[in-house]
């Protein structure tokens, strides 16, 4: 689809999508600043082509941050094609292996598969037009996003590794703190698979960070494949032909020949870790220090006319609101074909950041089924993170939050319809008890027998909030709700349910430390928003 960003700018260009900032803007905290006011525009503003960085490469930002954009990114007129593809995919492997027939019904889809496995360049890489075995990353435009980060870091990364026991590939994305020229951090947590690969090497780890390219492979890396299967296999499919690879220079690895740069390296899994962060997060907030991997730099290549893509994230909504917004209408098909069955729609709130609310809309047939159905979504892949789940009737649109709080009113019994739990949580999760563990909380909001009339929403449940944020608009009460509510703690049940989301910072029996909302400096925001101004 698109050669390089380079094709992908020209061509945002040519749809409107697309800003050229001529004037100077700094990369650090000015490029992500601009980026973070224009995301929040209605339908996530322009894709921003910083082309003064004080280096020799612009910086492209937002640049999937529209759901044209994102459309754009995966080559189709619309995400709801893609859904019946992959459900045709998915349906195939599931009775793939249920007699002749799943077995004959299995050869099409062989065939075509076929075509999308990637295969190797032929000729020269564009992504090897120029190599430097001296790494210099101060070269590189990267941005320092947010006051308070722990410094410069890598946001839009495709990070390549090999399991040294099966010797599948992983491509994943973890942000990359610089420290000095040729050494950064690897922000990859225990649930992920680059740890794993790490984990399972002997003494080094070959790792290959690409940046930029077909944006599919952005996409593809944030996509939540099962493990094992090849994000650019993914890439193929989305795009109808194979990704081209091409082998490093420094490490035994292959990556996409028409990326913008490539950054080769290793971690040494023998090597002390260092304390990583702190950074603002898709949370909204400043994940802390934590110790981490380093990353040693053996060479850096890149296009003549690279261009440095990055994201910014923070107080949604972003540009990650969309990408997780095609993640939902992409992968719900199998989600419902191979965990739930009676799910007809789930829905990610984009106050929740990704994975702190669920709505469910359910084909109900018995008691107790919203209950089974929670069950069986925290345990399955990157639901696991989930906190507040709903389960609501199959009329219910669960994109109106109005009609999801009207269902509560009427059909939720607290002493009855709360399911209470504990599981894995994000690690990024900062109100939870413990590191990555935490309590979770179903509310069964489907009909029963009994259904109640003309209550208000707070005498079922009330949310305690701190004062300066009393009066905050509804959107943004739902996002601390998310963040700083974790349900079993947090929760007591009287004759409606209490949900404490004040900050716990110095609170009686919490004793890890409590982050800063993140916010940039009023006069650079007043600065980028004249910058911005049409």
């Amino acid at each position: 689809m698109y050669n390089g960003l380079k094709e992908y700018v020209r061509f945002l260009e040519e749809k409107g999508e697309l800003r050229r900032i001529k004037d100077f803007v700094d990369p650090v905290l000015e490029i992500a600043c601009a980026t973070d006011i224009e995301s929040k525009k209605v339908g996530g503003g322009k894709a921003l082509l910083f082309e003064n960085t004080g280096t020799a490469y612009p910086v492209l930002t937002n640049m999937m941050g529209s759901q044209a954009r994102i459309r754009y990114a995966l080559g189709v007129p619309s995400l709801e094609e893609i859904a019946p593809r992959i459900d045709a995919m998915v349906s195939s492997l599931l009775d793939g292996g249920k007699g002749l027939g799943g077995k004959l019904k299995m050869l099409p889809l062989l065939g075509q598969a076929s075509k999308w496995m990637p295969r190797r360049h032929k000729g020269h890489a564009p992504c090897q037009d120029s190599v430097q075995y001296t790494a210099q990353l101060s070269q590189l435009p990267i941005l320092q996003c947010w006051p308070h980060d722990g410094g410069r870091f890598i946001t839009l990364p495709l990070v390549h590794t090999v399991s040294p026991v099966t010797g599948i590939r992983n491509v994943g994305m973890y942000r990359m703190q610089v420290l000095d020229d040729a050494t950064t951090g690897m922000h990859w947590h225990m649930h992920k698979t680059g740890a794993k690969h790490l984990a399972e090497c002997t003494h080094r780890l070959p790792v290959a960070v690409c940046l930029g390219g077909d944006p599919v492979y952005s996409y593809a890396a944030t996509a939540p494949l099962p493990e094992g299967i090849d994000e650019y296999l993914l890439a193929g499919f989305l795009r109808g032909r194979p990704v081209e690879l091409v082998p490093c220079f420094t490490q035994d690895l292959m990556v996409p020949a028409d990326c913008d740069f490539v950054i080769e390296g290793y971690v040494q899994k023998s090597e002390e870790k260092f304390m990583e962060g702190p950074f603002g997060d898709h949370t909204g907030f400043y994940s802390l220090e934590d110790l981490y991997s380093k990353f040693h730099v053996t060479c850096i290549t890149h296009r003549f006319d690279a261009i440095y893509p990055a994201t910014v994230v923070g107080i949604p909504p972003m540009e990650d609101k969309y990408i997780q917004e095609a993640t939902e209408k992409i992968f719900f098909s199998p989600v419902k074909l191979a965990i739930a069955p009676e799910i007809e729609d789930l829905f990610l709130p984009e106050e929740g950041v990704g994975h702190n609310f669920a709505i469910v809309r359910i084909r109900k047939q018995y008691e107790g089924q919203a209950f089974k159905v929670a069950h069986a979504l925290w345990g399955a892949g990157q639901m696991m993170f989930n906190k507040f789940l709903l389960v609501v009737d199959e009329e219910i649109d669960i994109r109106n939050w109005d009609a999801v709080f009207d269902a509560i009113c009427r059909n939720v019994d607290v002493s009855r319809d709360l399911l209470f739990s504990h599981g894995p949580l994000d690690v990024l999760d900062h109100t939870a008890p413990e590191t990555g563990f935490g309590g979770k909380l179903c509310i069964d909001a489907t009909r029963k027998g009994k259904s109640f009339r003309d209550r208000p929403l707070e005498e079922v449940i009330h949310v305690l909030y701190d004062a300066e944020e009393k009066k905050s608009p509804r959107y943004r009460k739902l996002w601390l709700l998310g963040a700083n509510c974790d349900p079993v703690r947090d929760g007591r049940v009287r004759d409606h349910l209490i949900l404490d989301a004040t900050s716990k910072r110095g609170a009686p029996g919490f004793h890890r430390r409590w982050p800063d909302i993140v916010a940039h400096d009023p006069e650079m925001v007043e600065r980028m928003g004249e910058l911005l101004k049409d």
